[in-house]
Parts: C-alpha cells; structure tokens; sequence
C-alpha cells in the first residue's frame, strides 16, 4: 500500500505557476495604450493653439497702471470664447490653469500668473463680469467663479478666475461692471 500511496502523491503536481510573461506583456500593453492617448490629447492641444493662431499678442499692463482698486489672490481656470463655456481658447498661454494674482485699477485688470503668461487687459476691452459656476471644462457651484468677460482684437474672451475667499466676488463684479458703465458714459459724453 505504500508503494499506491507514492505513486499517488508523485502524480499530483503542484498548483500553476504565474504566467509573467503574459502578465509583464499586458502590462506593457496597457502602458503603450495610455501613452498614446496622452500623446494624442497633447498633440489635440497643439492643434487647437495653431487653430487660434489669428489671436493677436496679449496685451502688457503699463509701466504706470495707477492705484489699486482691488486685488485678489485666487485660480486662474481658463479662457472660453465668450458664452461658449467649454470653447477654450489655448493661445498665447491662455489655456493653461494656475495661480493668479489679479489687481483691477483705472487702466484695466493685470493678471499675473506664476509659471504661465501673464497678461493685461485694457479698460476699454472690459465688457462684462459676472458670477458663474462654469469655464472651460471646470464646474463649481453657483457663483463660485468670477467670470470677465474682454474684447480681444476681433474677439470676445471670457476668463474664469475663482478666489481664494469667494466672498470677494461679488465686490469684484460689481466694480468691474461699474468701471465699464463709467467708461461707457464717458466714451458717449465725448
């Protein structure tokens, strides 16, 4: 009876091995797939900047812009063409989400962007601020982003910029807009 019972237990093998060249290929594979992808989101981005390619130069704040209205330290989340909240405009930098500090005074809004391209906009291309809750992919809740709306060239631009304390807003809109009421009034007097 031994000798069964050996030859029993010498038949029985052992549980299967791991397959690691057929894991280490998927692997391999999976990591080729999203490199691709990666690869034709950026290549998508590119197109897109040389699509906008008519946008002129941004504008640079002057050498004396004047005091300070207001200033604020916040996000920069993108620029749209105006109204058209998922339309985002990648020329000139303007594409890319970063930290802003903006400062609005009597010669427009300087925005100054840490590790992107810093622009200015001129207080005659100011048309419009308002709140809003979504820019050029990015949704937040209702008035959670401060929304400028500027004329740039032959285009209109909205730029979303959301604050480090949203209370500051609504202050923000309505300076803005009373700015282009008074520039308004002004430019129709002359």
């Amino acid at each position: 009876m031994t000798s069964a019972a050996l030859l029993l237990a010498a038949e029985k093998e052992s549980a299967a091995v791991t397959d690691w060249a057929a894991r280490v290929g998927w692997v391999v594979g999976l990591g080729l797939f999203v490199a691709l992808v990666y690869w034709l989101m950026r290549e998508g981005w590119k197109w897109r900047g040389t699509l906008q390619g008519d946008i002129p130069e941004l504008p640079t704040a002057p050498d004396e812009p004047g005091e300070a209205r207001l200033t604020m330290s916040g996000r920069y989340h993108g620029s749209t063409t105006a109204g058209q909240w998922l339309d985002r405009i990648v020329a000139h930098g303007l594409g890319t989400r970063s930290r802003v500090e903006l400062t609005l005074t009597d010669a427009g809004l300087d925005v100054v962007r840490p590790g992107a391209t810093d622009f200015f906009v001129p207080a005659a291309a100011l048309r419009e601020a308002l709140l809003g809750k979504g820019i050029a992919g990015k949704v937040l809740t209702e008035g959670g982003l401060l929304v400028v709306t500027w004329q740039h060239g032959d285009k209109l631009i909205d730029s979303g910029f959301r604050s480090d304390h949203a209370a500051e807003h609504t202050e923000w809109v309505e300076a803005i807009n009373s700015m282009i009421k008074n520039n308004t009034t002004e430019g129709a007097e002359r």
